[in-house]
C-alpha cells in the first residue's frame, strides 16, 4: 500500500511549487516508507510514497506511460486482486508491459478502457491518473472504500491526498471546522457521511465513485452500486456458492511478495481466514503461517461476560493455533500505553476516532510490523453476513435510526450550552433518512425482508466504512497493509440478494457463513458466538483516562471547553464514564471508552489547531 498526494491546476504554472506536494506527501511517509517519487510538469504536481509488497523495480511511482504523443501518469494506492487476468486480456489487445506491478497493468486499462477500465478491475484501491493531451484527471476509490481518497477543489485548482492531514499541509487549504462538521463529529462521530471530510471544503470520494476533473470542472458519478435482484437458488447452491466466493477472495488476497500473516481472535472469520491461508501455505510449501491476536494485561482477572462479549478469546485463539498449526504470538498490551496511544490514534485518523478501540489496534499493528508486512482481517463479514445483534434484536428492526448509534440526545446533553441549539437529532435523522431512500429493493417483498434489506444496506454503507477506515489509518500509520477478503464486491453482491431467512438460517447470526464455512474449521469454532474486537476490562485503563481528562478540564484556554458542558464531562468522570448510559457508538463505546473519545476530541482540536467556525 501507498500515500499518494497531488495538485493539479488548470491555469496556473505551479511548477516553481514542487516544494507543497514534497510537504504534503511527507506527512504520509508512515503508508509509503519504502520510496518516494514526484512527477512534475507545469499544471500538475505529483507525489508518492510507496510500501512495496510486489515487484520491487517495476512498480515504482509515480509512473509513465508514453504512448504516440499521448501522455498518462498515474499515482495508486492499493493492490488488485485480478491483476493476471486484466494483464492477459491486455496482452491479447496488443500491449506490452515492463513488468509485473498491478501498477503498470492499471495505468494500461484505463490506457486501453478509459473510465470503464473500474469495470474489470478487482481489488481495493484508490488512484489519479493524468492525461496529458486531454489535460484531465481521473480518480477513483474502490467499491466497498478500503481505501482512502480526499480532495479540495477550490477556483481552477484541485488538491488531493489519502489522508487530510497532507491536504492540510497545502497553503490554500486551512483546518476549519463550521456547524456541518460539528454535526458530523457529535451526532455521527466516529462514523461520517459518505463524501465527507468533516473540515470546510474537504471531502473524500465516496466508495464505488469515480471523479473527472479538466478546465471545465469536476464531475463526479458513481460506477458501482448493489442491484435487488431475485435470490433463485436453493439453500446448497447457496452454501457452496458463499464457500467458493470467500476462498476465492481470501487465496487471492494472500499473494505477496514479502511476508503474509493474518489476525486471529478465534472467532468465525479471522479463524476461517487464517485456516484458509494456512493450507494454502502447506500446498505450496511456504512454511508454517504468522498469525497474531490481541489481549490486554490481567484481562482474564477482571473479565466479566455480557450479551455482546459472552467470553473471552484466548481459549478459542490457541484452539485455532493447534487445528491450523500456525506460528502464533499473542501480544499483550499495556493499559498506560493504551491511554497514551490515544493521540497516536487521533494522528493516524485525522480525526476523532473509537477512542482505545483505536489505540488497541494501533498498538496491536505496531508489534505485528515486526514481523510482517501484509495481514489478512476479518472485518466485514458480520455487515454482509448479519453478525450483529441488531439483525434479530426486535427493537432494532423497527427503530427508525442508525442501530449502532442510539445516543443522540444524551450526545446532546454534553454540548456546551451555547451548541445545544445545534439540530443534532434533526441532522442525524436526515443522513439515515437519505440512505433508506437509496436503498434497493424488489417489488413484491414482504415488510420483513424489505427492512432487512435496509439493515444490510445501512451496514455496508456506514458501519463498514467506519470500520474499514479505523483498520486503515492504525495500520498503516504503522506501515501494515492490511486486507480485508470479506469486503471483495463479489461477495457483497451475491450476498446482498440472499434472503435474511437464509444468512440467518438455524437460529443464529451468519448462520449461512457458519453452513459454508463447515470442514474448513472445526464445529466449536464455527458455532462459537460471535465477540467483538476485544477491550480491555482492567480499571486500570479507567484510572488512567480520568487522569488525562481531569487535566484537560484544568486548562480554561482548552479549546474543548468551548464545545462541551464541563459539569456534565465531570459527571462522566465521576462515574467512570457509566453515567453516559448509551455506547456513544456500536456495542463497545461505554464507560471509558467515552472518556477516551473525549480525550480524542481535545487532543484532534489541539493537533490539528481547530479553527472553529
Amino acid at each position: 500500500m501507498c500515500g499518494i498526494a497531488g495538485w493539479i491546476d488548470s491555469k496556473r504554472n505551479i511548477s516553481s511549487q514542487i516544494k507543497v506536494v514534497e510537504d504534503m506527501v511527507r506527512s504520509l511517509y508512515n503508508r509509503g516508507p519504502d520510496n518516494l517519487g514526484i512527477y512534475r510538469s507545469k499544471n500538475v504536481l505529483f507525489g508518492h510514497r510507496r510500501l512495496i509488497v510486489v515487484d520491487p523495480e517495476g512498480g515504482i511511482q509515480p509512473m509513465t506511460i508514453k504512448i504516440e504523443d499521448r501522455e498518462y501518469v498515474i499515482v495508486y494506492n492499493g493492490e488488485l486482486y485480478n491483476t493476471d487476468e486484466i494483464r492477459n486480456r491486455l496482452i491479447d489487445k496488443g500491449h506490452r508491459f515492463k513488468s509485473y506491478s498491478d501498477t503498470e497493468v492499471l495505468l494500461t486499462s484505463y490506457i486501453e478502457w478509459g473510465e470503464d477500465c473500474l469495470k474489470y478491475i478487482n481489488g481495493i484501491f484508490a488512484f489519479c491518473i493524468w492525461d496529458e493531451k486531454n489535460r484531465k484527471a481521473f480518480l477513483a476509490r474502490d467499491p466497498l472504500g478500503v481505501k482512502p481518497l480526499f480532495y479540495t477543489h477550490k477556483g481552477n485548482s484541485f488538491v488531493f491526498a489519502s489522508e487530510i492531514k497532507a491536504l492540510l499541509k497545502h497553503p490554500e487549504i486551512s483546518p476549519i471546522v463550521d456547524e456541518v462538521g460539528l454535526l458530523e463529529i457529535f451526532g455521527l462521530g466516529p462514523a461520517r457521511s459518505l463524501g465527507s471530510g468533516v473540515f470546510k471544503d474537504i471531502k473524500e470520494i465516496p466508495p464505488a465513485h469515480s471523479i473527472i476533473y479538466d478546465p471545465k470542472g469536476i464531475k463526479i458519478r458513481k460506477y458501482w452500486e448493489l442491484e435487488a435482484k431475485p435470490h433463485l437458488e436453493n439453500m446448497e447452491t447457496t452454501i457452496e456458492r458463499v464457500r467458493e466466493l470467500v476462498v476465492d477472495s481470501i487465496e487471492r488476497q494472500s499473494i505477496s511478495d514479502v511476508p503474509v500473516c493474518t489476525f486471529l481472535s478465534g472467532g468465525l472469520d479471522s479463524s476461517a481466514i487464517s485456516a484458509i491461508v494456512a493450507e494454502k501455505f502447506k500446498r505450496q510449501e511456504k512454511g508454517q503461517l504468522n498469525t497474531f491476536s490481541i489481549n490486554y494485561e490481567e484481562n482474564e482477572k477482571y473479565f466479566k461476560p455480557n450479551e455482546f462479549q459472552p467470553d473471552s478469546d484466548e481459549y478459542w485463539v490457541k484452539k485455532v493455533e493447534s487445528y491450523i498449526g500456525s506460528n502464533h504470538q499473542s501480544i499483550i498490551l499495556n493499559n498506560t500505553d493504551l491511554a497514551k496511544a490515544l493521540k497516536n490514534a487521533v494522528l493516524a485518523r485525522d480525526l476523532p476516532g473509537m477512542g482505545d478501540i483505536d489505540s488497541s489496534l494501533y498498538l496491536f499493528c505496531k508489534e505485528v510490523k515486526k514481523k510482517a508486512t501484509v495481514a489478512l482481517s476479518g472485518e466485514c463479514a458480520d455487515e454482509v453476513f448479519g453478525g450483529y445483534p441488531w439483525y434479530t434484536r426486535k427493537e432494532d428492526l423497527k427503530i427508525n435510526a442508525f442501530p449502532w448509534s442510539k445516543s443522540i440526545k444524551e450526545r446532546k446533553k454534553i454540548l456546551a450550552e451555547d451548541l445545544k441549539k445545534l439540530p443534532l437529532e434533526e441532522f442525524v435523522k436526515s443522513k439515515y433518512e437519505e440512505t433508506i431512500k437509496e436503498v434497493p429493493k424488489l417489488k413484491g417483498e414482504s415488510k420483513e425482508d424489505e427492512r432487512m434489506r435496509e439493515l444490510f444496506y445501512l451496514n455496508i454503507k456506514w458501519f463498514m466504512v467506519t470500520l474499514l477506515n479505523r483498520k486503515d489509518r492504525m495500520s498503516m500509520a504503522n506501515s501494515l497493509e492490511v486486507r480485508v477478503p470479506f469486503a471483495d464486491y463479489r461477495i457483497v453482491e451475491y450476498a446482498y440478494n440472499i434472503p435474511a431467512y437464509m444468512k440467518l438460517c438455524d437460529n443464529r447470526e451468519k448462520g449461512l457463513l457458519r453452513r459454508a464455512l463447515r470442514g474448513i474449521l472445526p464445529d466449536d469454532i464455527i458455532y462459537r458466538k460471535k465477540n467483538p474486537f476485544p477491550k480491555t476490562h482492567n480499571p486500570q485503563y479507567t484510572i488512567e483516562v480520568q487522569k488525562i481528562i481531569k487535566n484537560i478540564l484544568k486548562n480554561k484556554n482548552n479549546s474543548i471547553l468551548q464545545l462541551v458542558d464541563k459539569k456534565e464531562i465531570k459527571r462522566i468522570i465521576d462515574t467512570e464514564g457509566k453515567d453516559f448510559k448509551k455506547p456513544w457508538f456500536g456495542q463497545l463505546m461505554t464507560g471509558p471508552q467515552v472518556i477516551a473519545y473525549l480525550i480524542q476530541l481535545d487532543y484532534w482540536l489541539k493537533e490539528y489547531k481547530v479553527i472553529l467556525k
